[in-house]
């Protein structure tokens, strides 16, 4: 379970620097969304039959970087919305 936490990170760490730009996410907010990337590439690589969800092999984490980039991108665009609104 600690490897999966810090595998996490190091998706999101890595996604955060492949996204162009500054984000306006906090660290923790990178460490969850690397965290539910790589539960993502773990389903899709168990989906796949490469590997168990919680079984570090390449597709599972070339996906999970996918993943969390995409997550990243998506909660980027969400968050200065969320700040917008909860000043009203």
């Amino acid at each position: 379970m600690i490897g999966f936490v810090v595998f996490g990170l190091l998706v999101g760490v890595a996604a955060r620097l492949l996204v162009p730009g500054r984000q306006h996410l906090s660290f923790g907010v990178t460490v969850a969304l690397g965290l539910v990337g790589s539960v993502v590439g773990g389903v899709v690589a168990n989906a796949l039959g490469t590997g168990d969800v919680f079984e570090l092999n390449i597709l599972g984490s070339l996906v999970a970087v996918a993943a969390a980039v995409l997550l990243i991108v998506i909660g980027d665009r969400v968050a200065p919305i969320a700040r917008r609104s909860s000043r009203r």
